[in-house]
Parts: structure tokens; C-alpha cells; sequence
């Protein structure tokens, strides 16, 4: 990775729990690309993600931002366009459905259930983007990117949360089309299956691996070693991709690309 890739710019990095987690590859490889990043939590989870914050080279500052709770986007917004003035940069890794809406079929889950799920897994992309927007602006050229997992099939298992990850795709390309005016892109990538912490509450997640390993054109590990998927981050983060906005960058090994 290219030193200084992103020079001289801020980047909210989101969804950062343990050392394991893709989020903090990507906020590990943003550092050593000469980015200043902040990092956020939420819950029971702020304090992990505060102590895994130490493991970073430049032990980022880590705000409270609970996207499903509005003042403390406000605030946070406050924050950051008054601290840092302007944002380059946004990683949205944030997901969560409750056990019932996965691995379950699709008539377990009630609409309280389902409609948390949407919240925190799709509807929070805008949230946080209309948090941040005014800082965004300032940039003069920001990035917006999300991960995903390819909704444009059903997955064994995987239930609500791939109806969550579709309306994640649908709603990128709009807040793209939306944003563009103001020079701000936003994209997706739709990774291979990773082990993280978010993987182990899919209980499907070893078929996912197996397929993965066997028909991936260029083979799969689902331990990352490469930190592939952080690279497209890094890429899409940077200003080498100035003309891309609404799309969906597969990082899978392409296993996409293939049929049975």
C-alpha cells in the first residue's frame, strides 16, 4: 500500500470491536496510509472498541454514536465539524440482527425484530452520512464507503439480514445519487466471507466458507490474511477512484462471477 495514500486526510471509522474485526484493518492500514482517523462505539461495546483503539499507532479518538439514537448523532456531528473542521472520509461497518431473523427461515422474526434490524443495518448509512454531511462537504471531495455482503441472491441462513444488506445497496446508490452534487462519492464492497465477531452470529457461516474456499477463481481465505477487502477500502477511501459513486466492488476471490 502506497505511503501517504491518504495524506492529510480524516477518516470516522465505525464498527471497530476487537483486533479481528474489518474495520480495524481498514483503520490500521488507513494509519500507515497517513490518514488521521477517528474511530466510534456504541453500548456495551464503547469500551472494547476504546481499549482496541490503544492497539493503533496513533490511539485515535473514539466518540459515542449510537445510530439509533439521534442526539448522539448530533452531537457527534457537532463534534467533528467543530474538532476537525472536515471529514474526507466515512467507513460504515455497522450491522446487527437479533438471533430470531437468522438461520430461521423468514416467518420467525416479528416487524420489532426486523424493523431494528433495517435500522441499524440499512438505515443507519444515511444516518450517519446526514450526521456528518456538513463536514463532508468542506472536504471538497469525500468518500463514503460500506461493507457489504452480496444481496443479489438468497444466502442459507441468512435471512432479515439479507433483506437489510439489499435496502443497504439500494439506499447507497440513491444517498450516491443525491451526494454527487456535492462531490461527495459513495460505495460499496461486497467482501468474501470473513471470521469476525459479526460472522459467528450467522449460523450458516461455515457453508459460506466452504463454497467460498472451492469456487473462487482466485481461491478464498476467509481469515484475510492479505487484508484484501482493507485495501479496497484504502482505495476507495483515497482519491484514486474520483469518478466512481453508486457501485458495488466485489472483493470475493470471484465467486461471484461463477455459476454452479
Amino acid at each position: 500500500m502506497t505511503m501517504n495514500m491518504l495524506g492529510n486526510k480524516t477518516i470516522l471509522i465505525t464498527g471497530v470491536l476487537t483486533e479481528d474485526s474489518l474495520a480495524f484493518k481498514v483503520a490500521k492500514m488507513a494509519e500507515q496510509s497517513g490518514a488521521r482517523i477517528i474511530l466510534s462505539g456504541a453500548g456495551r461495546g464503547l469500551s472494547i472498541t476504546k481499549r482496541t483503539a490503544t492497539k493503533l499507532e496513533t490511539n485515535p479518538e473514539v466518540l459515542e454514536i449510537d445510530v439509533t439514537i439521534q442526539e448522539q448523532l448530533d452531537e457527534a456531528g457537532t463534534y467533528v465539524a467543530k474538532e476537525y473542521g472536515r471529514l474526507d472520509g466515512l467507513l460504515h461497518s455497522i450491522g446487527y440482527a437479533p438471533a430470531n431473523c437468522l438461520g430461521q427461515g423468514m416467518f420467525q422474526a416479528d416487524w420489532d425484530d426486523v424493523s431494528l434490524s433495517l435500522h441499524i443495518s440499512t438505515y443507519s448509512l444515511k444516518a450517519l452520512t446526514q450526521a456528518f454531511l456538513p463536514s463532508l462537504r468542506e472536504s471538497q471531495g469525500a468518500s463514503i464507503v460500506g461493507l457489504d455482503f452480496d444481496a443479489s441472491v438468497s444466502w442459507p441462513g441468512y435471512d432479515w439480514m439479507g433483506i437489510a444488506k439489499a435496502g443497504y445497496e439500494s439506499l447507497a446508490r440513491y444517498l450516491a445519487r443525491d451526494l454527487g452534487q456535492d462531490n461527495i462519492r459513495v460505495n460499496l464492497i461486497a467482501a468474501g466471507p470473513i471470521k469476525t465477531i459479526a460472522a459467528k452470529s450467522i449460523p450458516s457461516f461455515s457453508k459460506f466458507e466452504g463454497a467460498w474456499s472451492s469456487r473462487s477463481p482466485l481461491g478464498w481465505d476467509s481469515s484475510d490474511p492479505s487484508s484484501a477487502v482493507a485495501k479496497a477500502c484504502i482505495c476507495l477511501l483515497s482519491d484514486w477512484f474520483p469518478a466512481t459513486t453508486g457501485e458495488i466492488i466485489h472483493v470475493d476471490g470471484g465467486y461471484h462471477a461463477v455459476g454452479a
